[in-house]
């Protein structure tokens, strides 16, 4: 099926189907998640991202609504950091600083399609040396995959020829009621005592609080709307870092993220190999954004849970690091679970 066109090319949005189970919707611009249909325990099937019916609005709109987003996601303050002693200036797209790999970071490349099955594909894509400002030419992978009735995998990978920086996200919003309203009355649990605070501008201090008595605890399952009353700080949302506490012995994923919502007892359970978990809640979305079967998006329309190294890394060098170099590959791997209640 056809998507849309970009520059003239004829873009594809895949279907990709397991047995009797969920259903996810792909395509090669960005290596993006369109849709993603689940049971939604009454005989039907609900889809639980955000997305638009058409490519264009993609082109329109930066949401970054399903795309694998880098080479280093999140933010890089000042849109530099130092490498081997050398000072690496990036692109600048928020005003000083750095986001999601730049203004033609790689959610804007048209991928390959280098693999593909009824329930899998593999899209590929190569970032030249400079681009963006980052050194080394990086060969970047992202997999989707039904790996079971109920489960979604997306694993991502990298490989340079040169020292530079890998921190990739796919940037799904999630919303369990199926895109119609907002989120605020979902629960959520984040199993992390610790989150890294930022600066009004969003920039990651270098500090690692204690969640504790504060917005950002999830560690006991609450509602959106229940920490955003109970403290005037988280009162406009999150767009944060939160420090998982990681693995169990011999374990490769760990929770990252659980969320469910009350009214249709829908529930998603999120696993990654990453050490942090970026959750933003649409709160600078201004609407109208256009959403699918002219439904339209706002502030607090649905969430991200972007699983990371933490953001700003580079220069602040006590938290994960994103260097890349030769001969080593970087691996980034989720599983999203979904049931009813």
């Amino acid at each position: 099926m056809t998507f849309g066109t970009l520059n003239g090319a004829a873009v594809p949005l895949i279907a990709l189907r397991g047995a009797d189970g969920i259903t996810a919707h792909v395509t090669p611009y960005g290596a993006r998640l369109v849709a993603l249909l689940v049971p939604d325990g009454r005989g039907g099937m609900i889809d639980v991202v955000l997305g638009h019916d058409s490519l264009q609005p993609y082109l329109d709109y930066q949401t970054y609504f399903g795309a694998t987003c880098g080479r280093f996601a999140n933010r890089i303050a000042a849109s530099r950091f130092v490498l081997d002693g050398a000072e690496i200036v990036l692109d600048a797209n928020e005003g000083p600083n750095h986001l999601h790999g730049g203004r033609r970071g790689l959610d804007k490349a048209l991928w390959q399609i280098v693999a593909q099955g009824a329930d899998h594909v593999t899209f590929a894509t190569t970032s030249p040396a400079g681009d963006m400002g980052y050194p080394g030419q990086l060969s970047v992978t992202a997999t989707y995959r039904i790996a079971a009735p109920d489960r979604l995998s997306i694993a991502m990978t990298a490989q340079t020829d040169a020292p530079t920086l890998c921190n990739l996200v796919n940037h799904a919003y999630f919303n369990l009621a199926g895109g119609g309203g907002d989120v605020l009355d979902h629960v959520l649990e984040i199993p992390a005592d610790f989150y890294t605070p930022v600066t009004p501008d969003l920039l990651t201090t270098g500090e690692v609080r204690p969640v504790a008595g504060t917005g950002f605890d999830f560690r006991t399952p609450r509602s959106l709307r229940a920490a955003m009353q109970a403290d005037p700080a988280v009162s406009g949302g999150w767009d944060h870092n939160w420090c998982l506490r990681g693995p169990a012995a011999g374990q490769d994923l760990h929770l990252s993220a659980r969320l469910s919502n009350p009214a249709n007892g829908l529930w998603m359970e999120l696993e990654s190999n990453q050490p942090g978990v970026q959750v933003y809640s649409c709160g600078m979305m201004h609407p109208p954004v256009p959403g699918k079967g002219g439904q339209s998006h706002g502030r607090f329309a649905g969430l991200t849970f972007e699983t990371q190294l933490f953001p700003c890394a580079p220069n602040h060098l006590h938290f994960p690091q994103a260097r890349l170099d030769p001969g080593q590959t970087y691996r980034h791997r989720m599983a999203l679970r979904f049931g009813t209640a």
